[in-house]
């Protein structure tokens, strides 16, 4: 009895040692696991060596060879794939099923090592989830995207998880077509991963970012936008700190409150127009300019900016302001609030601003924008006040911006200097004649090539703008009374910028150019029709690409 009281402490103590050294062991384990941080990637590596893939094909199908070290050589990566097995084993010894347990046990005590089946393995991967590291912002691309595909992100600039989010977020549903071979296919999965580990990242992808379209045009752009005063939006739930919920007029809604159906500039008198609301007087305005694409743009860009500020940051309708809201706006034209400038985006965009960031930075206007928004705002309200909409005028004592007018001389430097076109009309005949001759594609290559070269000669003999020269016409092209029958001159009458007509020459190069361009598109530049002159533009696209955007173009002006 002593003796046997006297040995029971030590086994007990014996069995204590053994106990904590498991322990230990067992959390040496999990903190191994957890410091190394075992990606979805890994998981799918791991099984695919359990079926029996090749290690160099993994490592060469998984794994950037430059980042992991451990794909490096095949030998390297069979090394790291045990390494990780025998760890989730041990974890699956730790946490797993007895039964799981003891077919491990036994297969170990039979082969040396677990043999695992695809059922086998999926179960010590679900009792060894604690292995898996969850994604973070700050985890660089490759650690859970295919090489490849982090490669084509890096050259981009994306290195992270947070900056790939940031991405999609600034650049909306089209964010992948900048980035090569990622198309619209691998752009969907990579956002529906993205969308899975919000709650982890912590980030959350703009619900635009891959939505579904028509004729190129994200859905979500269909809803209208709401939008409130500044006070009242950051009380409403779910609200974006920071962030203004902003729309273009073709989506603007506004409160009934702040819509000036009710408004105190309101006229007594009879009203020309039917306008129930400011909006419904807005677009009477714009309706005027109708025939003119370019300043129907300029005002309806001037006053969504104006409406938008009263209705979000000042909080009164339209039909409301007064002269020191007025004078305020001015002020505001100065520093516009960052909330409203932003990148270029389409209006459709949700991440459309009223402002444009410049390219070096800047939020404020230049004096002379200052200016015409000033006075296309005195304009657009005289106008109200001439239907009888509105009973004054709040911008006519607000003072224009003082704007400096500098003296230009003409920047001769910008001009090509004569050896440099030369060089530039040369070039353009090596490609034409070149691609004419090449192997494979050449055809198409001189057709293009062929229509660069018309376009470029005829804006440099011409001194065309882009528009001029897009909106050139056959009818307006025909030789000048000033040459003669060996020596023709020909001249281009075009209408140009203000509605200006004015009249330009055209050179024998350009012509022959032009007539190479039209016989590509199946057109005979000299022939005669009815009314003695050939119709049509002097350029036209030959070759569409094939995305949405380019074939509506293209069949609009074709």
């Amino acid at each position: 009895m002593p003796e046997r009281a006297s040995s029971s402490p030590e086994k007990l103590t014996s069995e204590k040692l053994s106990q904590e050294k498991l322990t230990a062991e067992k959390l040496t384990q999990e903190k191994l696991t957890l410091e190394r941080g075992y990606t979805a990637k890994d998981f799918t590596a791991l099984r695919a060596y359990v079926q029996r893939i090749a290690p160099a094909i993994i490592a060469r199908s998984y794994y950037d060879p430059d980042e992991d070290p451990h794909a490096a050589t095949p030998a390297a990566m069979e090394r790291y794939l045990n390494a990780m097995l025998d760890t989730l084993v041990q974890l699956a010894l730790a946490h797993g099923s007895m039964a799981l347990a003891e077919h491990l046990r036994a297969s170990i005590k039979q082969h040396g090592r677990p043999l695992l089946t695809a059922v086998t393995f999926r179960m010590v991967t679900e009792a060894a989830q604690l292995a898996a590291a969850a994604p973070h912002p700050e985890h660089p691309v490759g650690a859970w995207l295919r090489p490849r595909i982090a490669r084509r992100l890096k050259g981009e600039g994306i290195a992270t998880l947070g900056e790939l989010v940031a991405f999609c977020n600034r650049r909306g549903p089209s964010w992948w077509r900048s980035i090569p071979r990622i198309g619209r296919g691998r752009a969907r999965a990579i956002v529906s991963w993205l969308r899975k580990q919000q709650a982890a990242l912590q980030l959350t992808v703009d619900i635009d970012v891959d939505s579904e379209e028509h004729d190129g045009v994200p859905l979500v752009a269909d809803a209208l936008v709401e939008v409130v005063p500044d006070f009242a939006s950051e009380r409403c739930e779910g609200h974006h700190p920071g962030r203004l919920a902003l729309a273009p007029l073709e989506r603007l809604a506004v409160p009934h409150a702040l819509s000036g159906a009710d408004g105190e500039n309101h006229s007594t008198a009879f009203c020309y127009i039917q306008a129930n609301h400011d909006l419904d007087a807005v677009r009477a305005y714009l309706n005027r300019f109708r025939d003119q694409p370019k300043t129907l743009r300029a005002y309806t860009k001037e006053l969504e900016r104006f409406l938008l500020w009263a209705v979000v940051l000042r909080g009164k309708a339209l039909s409301d302001l007064r002269v020191d809201d007025c004078e305020a706006y001015k002020d505001f034209l100065k520093n516009p609030d960052p909330r409203f400038v932003g990148e270029r985006f389409a209006r459709h965009s949700p991440r459309w601003r009223p402002f444009a960031a410049s390219t070096n930075g800047s939020t404020s206007l230049s004096a002379e924008s200052q200016r015409y928004a000033v006075r296309a705002l005195r304009t657009a309200f005289t106008w109200w006040v001439d239907v009888r909409y509105l009973g004054g005028n709040p911008c006519k004592t607000v003072n224009d911006p003082v704007a400096i007018k500098r003296e230009r001389a003409m920047k001769i430097e910008r001009a090509l200097p004569a050896e440099l076109w030369r060089k530039v009309r040369a070039e353009l005949d090596a490609r034409c004649a070149q691609a004419d001759v090449g192997p494979g594609q050449g055809a198409n290559n001189g057709v293009q090539w062929r229509a660069v070269r018309a376009a470029i000669l005829l804006m440099g003999d011409s001194g065309l703008r882009r528009e001029e020269a897009a909106s050139a016409r056959r009818e307006n092209l025909c030789p000048s009374s000033y040459g003669t029958l060996e020596r023709p001159v020909w001249e281009l009458t075009i209408v140009g910028k203000g509605q200006h007509e004015r009249t330009v020459p055209v050179s024998a190069a350009t012509l022959s150019a032009l007539r190479a361009h039209w016989l590509d598109r199946a057109k005979d530049f000299d022939g005669a029709t009815e009314d003695h002159h050939q119709r049509g533009p002097l350029l036209g696209p030959v070759i569409i690409p094939w995305t949405d955007r380019a074939r509506r173009a293209g069949a609009g002006s074709l």
